[in-house]
């Protein structure tokens, strides 16, 4: 009788199943359709990625999924082996090829002609073509032991790539757009839902049909409208559809699954810190939303009460309903039990300064060409710079990378050619800073 056992690997997300003996017809079958494959060498189908009708025939065979054994490192390093081990076998072939080559060539020693028309012309014919054909031979298997050993090192440099931090933090928001598009078809049929149960007569429900947000299939407003299907029967017929999005059991177990990934790949990282700095309206929503909340809004209730609100219920791993009310604590621990981290804050530019250069001339960085511009200082009202650029753009590092200055078109096209088109700017009618002190340093040097 033949067993059955299967595994489930989180590293690479596999099901494997290990059969004793070989499978009847009828079994294998199924197997094959469900998406697993036969690995010769290492006796045993294996399907491509988890899915639910994959876990659910590995259950039915087995009864059980057990943890894979071995490493996605161990696996990598067994695969490497065996291509080295044909790698080897190459280089005895090539030996062995330039071996019978170099035995066949005695018959031409010293430069040895055929002799044409003698007796023995066609057994040296015979023998040069033996010759060559080694030659050829020894040459393709010398140029395989290469093949096979960049073959293995491949391998190996996979199976690192996999487990460098980067690659995994790179699989975590992978991983979280994946759950972001799961939830969004919850979402999308929560919010239809709402709006089907305000649709009562049959023209508001002939006309939403038409609407993407309605979630109808496609051709079902041109059944109502020609009459083969009642208006209201195809009301009940999407909105069940809309609930069996939301209460099947599949797009859960996905989501489950998903989230049982996170958890590994971010336990592989390191323990989540918890986060200690101030907890603000934007932070929580982008928490939720990375999990895929439904364009939440954040306030602060009190000094330490935060609440969260959807127009779609949250994710259940977050909280039950459209809103959610926590302490400052509580939100810092629901952030670190789902592996969040906040992002780094960006360093600040430096500041703009708006200060008038003694020698009417200010060195500012060309991004392009990479070097310093002496640009010539034009002094200007706020509404003569907002007629000319707006407030922001143009703005360009200075030489020192210390402080920021206004660069627009110059009007007064001054200047040598190349910069006879930008200058910059001094507001005269705004607040004047003090003058670098790398500026001042320079001027004074001139």
């Amino acid at each position: 009788m033949t067993t059955i056992s299967a595994t489930y690997s989180p590293e690479d997300n596999k099901l494997r199943l290990y059969a004793s003996s070989r499978l009847d017809a009828e079994t294998f079958q199924r197997v094959k359709e469900a998406g697993f494959k036969w690995a010769p060498k290492q006796e045993l189908f294996v399907a491509p990625a988890w899915s639910c009708a994959r876990e659910d025939l590995a259950l039915e065979l087995a009864g059980e999924i057990e943890p894979e054994e071995m490493t996605l490192a161990e696996r990598a390093q067994m695969k490497a082996d065996r291509l080295d081990g044909i790698a080897d076998k190459r280089a005895a072939q090539a030996s062995a090829f330039s071996r019978a080559a170099d035995e066949l060539s005695q018959a031409f020693y010293m430069g040895q002609p055929i002799l044409v028309g003698h007796h023995s012309e066609r057994k040296a014919r015979k023998t040069q073509e033996r010759m060559h054909s080694a030659m050829d031979k020894a040459s393709k298997a010398h140029k395989a032991i290469g093949y096979w050993h960049f073959r293995a090192e491949s391998v190996e440099r996979h199976a690192n790539r996999k487990n460098d931090p980067r690659v995994r933090a790179r699989r975590i928001e992978k991983l979280l757009a994946e759950l972001r598009d799961l939830q969004r078809g919850i979402n999308s049929a929560h919010k239809a839902l709402e709006l089907w149960e305000k649709m009562q007569t049959a023209e508001q429900i002939t006309a939403f049909l038409g609407h993407g947000a309605s979630l109808a299939r496609y051709g079902l407003w041109g059944d109502v409208e020609s009459g083969k299907l009642d208006a209201f029967e195809a009301k009940a017929a999407v909105m069940d559809g809309c609930r069996q999005i939301i209460e099947g059991p599949n797009r859960a177990r996905c989501i489950s699954h998903t989230l049982n990934r996170l958890s590994y790949e971010r336990e592989m990282l390191g323990e989540v810190p918890r986060f200690a700095g101030e907890i603000t309206q934007t932070l929580l929503q982008m928490f939720v939303r990375a999990h895929g909340a439904d364009k939440p809004k954040g306030a602060k209730v009190d000094a330490d009460l935060f609440t969260v609100e959807c127009e779609a219920p949250l994710p259940l791993h977050i909280g039950d309903g459209k809103a959610l009310e926590l302490s400052g604590d509580e939100w810092r621990d629901l952030m670190q039990s789902c592996g969040y981290v906040p992002p780094a804050k960006k360093p600040a530019k430096p500041p703009i300064l708006n200060f008038k250069a003694k020698s009417g001339k200010v060195s500012v960085q060309n991004s392009y060409r990479r070097e310093a511009d002496e640009l010539p200082q034009v002094e200007l009202t706020k509404a003569e710079y907002a007629a000319i650029y707006s407030e922001q753009r143009g703005t360009r590092l200075s030489t020192c990378g210390e402080y920021r200055v206004r660069i627009a078109p110059n009007p007064k096209h001054e200047g040598p050619r190349y910069q006879a088109g930008w200058a910059a700017i001094f507001i005269t009618d705004q607040k004047q800073h003090e003058i670098p002190e790398a500026l001042r340093q320079t001027e004074a040097a001139q």
